[in-house]
Order: structure tokens, then sequence, then C-alpha cells
């Protein structure tokens, strides 16, 4: 294999033009007999099986199956760890989720509650209104009445006064004209007999 290597270096016009008998030896296709490449007296499958021994030796000599059974190894435990931190973040987030769906809802109950309190403080505000509203219009009406009843009653005292004047003037005016001394003396014995 060698000289072939040689010579195709050298005559490489010459050795495109030999044959596979030439390279490999004679072959007699009759007899059944052929020339195979041999390396110190081994047939191609056993130096590849030496080969392949050979391999294997050294890998395991350099401890190349543990350091891939270690890489391996710590690739599993660094997938673990992912896989556990993944499963304690989902954990997390359900946790904060359900917390903030809680919050949500307590929230809607909160607002649901401060609605109907404001609509029953609203509702109170607005009787209140209404009570202090009737109130006023009944005290309102109380003063009217009363200050119509204390106009009438200074009325009614203005006429009687006035009543009162005009009668003591009328009948001083009368008693000036229709009364003398001689109904003096009848008036004063009169009295003085019903002592």
């Amino acid at each position: 294999m060698l000289d072939f290597l040689l010579m195709t270096a050298s005559n490489a016009p010459e050795v495109l033009a030999t044959t596979a008998a030439d390279i490999h030896g004679e072959i007699d296709i009759g007899a059944g007999k052929h020339i195979e490449p041999e390396l110190f007296g081994l047939a191609p499958y056993q130096v590849v099986s030496i080969a392949m021994l050979f391999l294997i030796a050294i890998m395991i000599w350099k401890k190349v199956p543990g350091m891939i059974a270690g890489g391996l190894d710590n690739r599993i435990a660094g997938i673990r760890q992912q896989l556990d931190e993944a499963k304690q973040l989902r954990a997390e987030a359900e946790t904060l989720r359900d917390e903030y769906s809680a919050k949500i809802a307590g929230a809607e109950k909160d607002a649901e509650a401060m609605k109907e309190n404001a609509r029953h403080e609203a509702d109170a505000i607005l009787a209140k209104a209404e009570a202090d509203g009737a109130a006023m219009v009944a005290r309102r009406k109380q003063m009217a009445e009363d200050k119509i009843a204390a106009a009438e009653r200074d009325a009614i005292d203005d006429v009687r006064n006035r009543a009162a004047s005009a009668a003591a003037m009328a009948s001083r005016k009368l008693i000036a004209e229709k009364h003398d001394a001689e109904a003096d003396r009848k008036l004063a014995d009169t009295l003085i007999a019903g002592i």
C-alpha cells in the first residue's frame, strides 16, 4: 500500500492508467483465489477488532465512561434542579393566583358592602331630611299660627279697647246730654236705699 502511495505521488498520470489488479495483486477469478490486504498477518476485520479493543481500553484507562456518566449525572441533577425550581415557582404562582383571587373576591364583597352601606346611609339621610323638612314645616306652620293667633288677640284687644273708648265717649256724651242734676239726685237716692 505504501508503494502505491509513493508511486501515485511520483507518477500520477501513469498510476491512473493502472488497473485494480495491479494495485491489489493478481486476482484469479476463475480459481476463486485473490489476495487480500493484511497487516502483520491479520485480516482486516481482525485489525478493526484489535483497534476497537485498544480504543475501548484507552477509554476505560482514561475513565471516559465515568466522565460521561458523571457528565450525564451532572446534567440530570441540573435538569432535576430546574424541574424542582419550576415546581416551586409554579406552586408560588398558584399561591399568588389564589391569594389575588381571594383578594379580588374580598374586594368585590367589600365594594358590594360599601355600596349597600352607602345606599342605606343615603336612604337614612333622605328619611332624616324628609323628617327634618316635615318638622320644619310643622314648626313654621305652628309659628305662623301662633303669630296669627297673637295678631288676632292683638286685633281683638285693639277692637275692644277702641270699642270701650268709643262706648265711654258715647256714654259721656249721652250722660252729658241726658243726665242732669235731678237725675243725679234720683240715682244717688236709689243707691243709698240699696245699701
